[in-house]
């Protein structure tokens, strides 16, 4: 992804730069004021815009307005980097049609989540528009078959605002984006998300806040509720008042539930929030109000509250590691997206869109899948969900160029549900043998992310642990399945 740092502070800009670009592995394009950007963006594609708030000339508040006025600068995400000082300035630009802020000084492990979101929406959102211009040009020259199969596809794409079209090939999904949809109507209501991993639960969040084609400006505030630390995260998730603990700004600081006013906090992976924590929100969803850390006036709220989670909340409420109260109070809206492989019946349309993309993307010929692959793609069981469909297709749209998809473009996923054969070993250090022909290693690390995934039960804190990353590198890995 190609990104844009505008920051007048030449050593805080260099920092940032170089962290995304040697740690990330982002192209990074650096200036010191808003001209100077604005006549970069003149003659480079950038995807992403990070911008300080405070700058000689043109302000990051400005640089936003200009970007968000034109066209090509809709599609491009912006992110302000601000200090305590400015957070209503921050408001403003997040209501002007910033993606979110960053504190000064940054805090890498932030920026790395938030880079790896912007991008996940980025891909989407690109995704989508490919499928719209290649309906566009295949209609006026597939034969009638192929132009009514094209027809069916376009009828089942909805519109998110923030997100871009989405296909709806299942009765089970179009009935998640009817209730959807009726959920948007009632602000009072919160809606819990329940589904694995890769099944787009954040996609149905922004369905929620923004409704079907809707041109709201009203913020959508999104927390990941397993990247902040059990010390930090009241704070983060109320704010703090002036002087509420050694260290503390003057000024207070406002959380994330006051940034959402008017709009929707979105608490991803809900499960993850510390027991402590969990009053606390049942308290915000009864009264409708709230304290900062330190605090000892209530402010009163117009949030939306919705939460996501790829875990069993129930059970967990059986082992006392969620409470009770606040899950049936979530559970008010409930909202359950289909794995895959319960809905087999969107699998060959998803996988037609995603052969239909990379074609056009790599100049392949492919335009049609045998019924030998169809039954391998239907079978098969897709922990991964959706993400791993479009790996397997672009994989084999990598590798192979044909008219047809065939079984032996796909033949690696029968592989995927067998067990370790007898004579086979396990990989150990010291004693790998590296195949004579080419290797993939991005492939293998995949492969071996999603084999790892699937001998926990998809339990991501022990596959982290059995892999010794971190469960930040580990989604960063699961987001590419």
């Amino acid at each position: 992804m190609r990104i844009l740092i505008v920051d007048d502070d030449i050593s805080s800009g260099t920092a940032v730069a170089e962290f995304i670009e040697e740690q990330l592995g982002h192209q990074i394009s650096l200036c010191h004021n808003g001209e100077e950007a604005l006549r970069l963006m003149q003659t480079e594609d950038y995807r992403m815009v990070i911008s300080d708030m405070r700058m000689p000339g043109i302000s990051g508040l400005e640089l936003l307005k200009r970007i968000k006025s034109t066209e090509e600068g809709k599609a491009i995400e912006v992110v302000i980097m601000t200090g305590f000082g400015d957070m209503e300035t921050s408001i403003e630009a997040l209501r002007g049609g910033a993606y979110d802020y960053l504190l000064k000084p940054v805090n890498i492990e932030e920026l790395a989540i938030l880079i790896e979101r912007v991008a996940e929406n980025i891909r989407l959102k690109t995704e989508n528009r490919d499928l719209k211009e290649n309906f566009e040009r295949e209609i006026s020259s597939v034969k009638k078959d192929e132009a009514e199969r094209i027809h069916y596809y376009e009828t089942t794409i909805r519109e998110i605002t923030s997100v871009g079209k989405i296909g709806v090939f299942s009765d089970a999904m179009r009935g998640v984006v009817r209730m959807a949809e009726q959920f948007h109507e009632d602000r009072s209501v919160p809606v819990l998300i329940e589904g694995e991993t890769g099944t787009g639960k954040e996609v149905m969040a922004r369905l929620v806040h923004f409704g079907h084609e809707s041109d709201t400006m009203k913020p959508f505030i999104s927390i990941n509720c397993s990247a902040i630390s059990p010390t930090l995260f009241e704070s983060e998730l109320f704010g703090y008042a002036d002087g509420a603990f050694t260290g503390a700004k003057k000024e207070g600081k406002p959380g994330k539930l006051e940034l959402a006013q008017g709009g929707t906090l979105f608490l991803d992976e809900i499960g993850e929030m510390p027991l402590d924590m969990q009053p606390k929100l049942l308290r915000v969803l009864q009264q409708k109000e709230m304290y900062r850390v330190g605090g000892s006036h209530a402010i009163d709220l117009d949030v939306r509250i919705i939460c996501a989670t790829n875990r069993n909340l129930k059970e967990m409420v059986s082992e006392k590691t969620f409470r009770s109260d606040l899950y049936y109070r979530l559970n008010t809206g409930r909202l359950y997206i289909p794995s895959l492989k319960e809905r087999k019946e969107a699998i060959l349309s998803f996988s037609q869109i995603f052969l239909d993309q990379y074609a056009k993307k790599r100049g392949r010929k492919f335009k049609f899948i045998s019924k030998e692959a169809q039954s391998i793609l239907k079978d098969y069981n897709w922990p991964g969900n959706i993400r791993e469909l479009k790996n397997t297709i672009e994989r084999a749209t990598l590798l192979y160029n044909d008219i047809e998809l065939k079984l032996e473009h796909i033949r690696f996923l029968q592989a995927e549900d067998e067990e370790i054969a007898a004579g086979d070993q396990p990989l150990i250090p010291g004693r790998i043998v590296l195949p004579e022909n080419e290797l993939h290693i991005e492939q293998l690390e995949l492969e071996i992310v999603r084999k790892a995934l699937k001998k926990f039960d998809n339990n991501k804190s022990k596959t982290a642990e059995y892999l010794g990353i971190t469960r930040s590198a580990l989604r960063s890995r699961m987001n590419k399945l």
